[in-house]
């Protein structure tokens, strides 16, 4: 990562992180006039990082038309875009196929062509794709493998001509709804990245589950026997109720961080305010993220999702990379 060799002192560290609290607090979105207003103000203030904290957001999901050149990106943090959703349904969606997977995102304006276009302009740029999600045509997408040996063939043959059409780095997986029981799971899926790491298919993988009983029987399932193989924890912080508030929320991170021990936890947010939850920037997701990196647990920031943000002029996206860029 790139390094500047003046570099602000330490003390103007604290006065920079008030302004940005401030700034974000006392400015609603219709504020700001163009999608940089936010991080011109508060980038001329940021000191250089020595080293970088991750940021992640989800995009494609909602057929909007965001492009990946719509997203600001701080070249002073790892960036990561996961393109959603990749599912081992039929393309019309309405038939699951055992580990066949098919292209479920916005492949129209994020197009393999736009990856390489994004990951050219910005070397701290990888992308990668998400397994699963919520829904396909309007029905739950359900974990619905007929045999373990199977699925994973199916899964390895498909996802890598996937991965290598789009020159993606990484794999995400968002199950959320499950007909098979967790042991099945965590063999298929831990198998699944076992194979694709082995082949140099991709550098890295992440899950994303959430505070749900089925749902966190599964993946802890998973993380019991492959937690090796993931490199990130997407927790679904913003799955939590709405009315959370600081404390709250930095006591599901500690009881997530004890189910995942080990592994790097992700904070994280909806940019939905219509109907997100957990805890939102303009209730305290700073201050907690501030509470996080004072003791040394602030692996990084992930983000749902560029789909909602684009209506807000990234202005979530801006700030918290920011901050992430000038802590270090």
């Amino acid at each position: 990562m790139n390094q500047v060799t003046n570099m602000p002192s330490k003390n103007l560290l604290f006065p920079f992180l008030i302004f940005q609290f401030l700034f974000i607090n006392l400015h609603p979105p219709s504020s700001f006039s163009s999608p940089s207003a936010a991080a011109a103000a508060a980038a001329a203030f940021a000191p250089a990082p020595q080293s970088s904290l991750l940021f992640r957001e989800y995009i494609g999901a909602e057929f909007n038309g965001v492009k990946f050149s719509d997203v600001p990106i701080n070249p002073h943090v790892n960036f990561h875009f996961i393109l959603s959703f990749a599912i081992d349904y039929t393309p019309d969606g309405n038939s699951s196929t055992n580990g066949l997977f098919n292209v479920f995102w916005d492949s129209q304006n994020l197009s393999s062509s736009q990856v390489n276009l994004i990951k050219q302009n910005h070397r701290n740029v990888k992308v990668a794709l998400s397994l699963g999600g919520d829904t396909v045509n309007g029905q739950f997408a359900y974990f619905n493998p007929i045999c373990i040996d199977s699925w994973v063939s199916n899964a390895v043959s498909s996802l890598t001509k996937i991965i290598k059409e789009y020159n993606l780095d990484g794999i995400d997986i968002d199950y959320e709804h499950f007909s098979a029981d967790y042991d099945t799971f965590a063999e298929c899926i831990g198998r699944l990245l076992k194979t694709l790491k082995c082949n140099n298919v991709i550098s890295f993988a992440s899950i994303a589950p959430y505070d749900y009983y089925d749902v966190q029987s599964h993946y802890i399932a998973l993380w019991e026997k492959y937690g090796e193989l993931i490199d990130y924890v997407n927790f679904q912080f913003y799955a939590y109720p709405s009315n959370t508030t600081i404390s709250q929320f930095l006591n599901y991170f500690e009881i997530q961080s004890a189910n995942y021990e080990g592994g790097k936890v992700l904070v994280s947010f909806s940019s939905d305010i219509s109907s997100g939850g957990g805890l939102s920037p303009e209730k305290g997701f700073f201050t907690a993220c501030e509470c996080l990196r004072k003791e040394g647990k602030l692996h990084g920031i992930f983000v749902w999702s560029a789909d909602d943000s684009v209506k807000y002029c990234f202005r979530y996206e801006e700030f918290y990379q920011n901050i992430l860029a000038g802590y270090f």
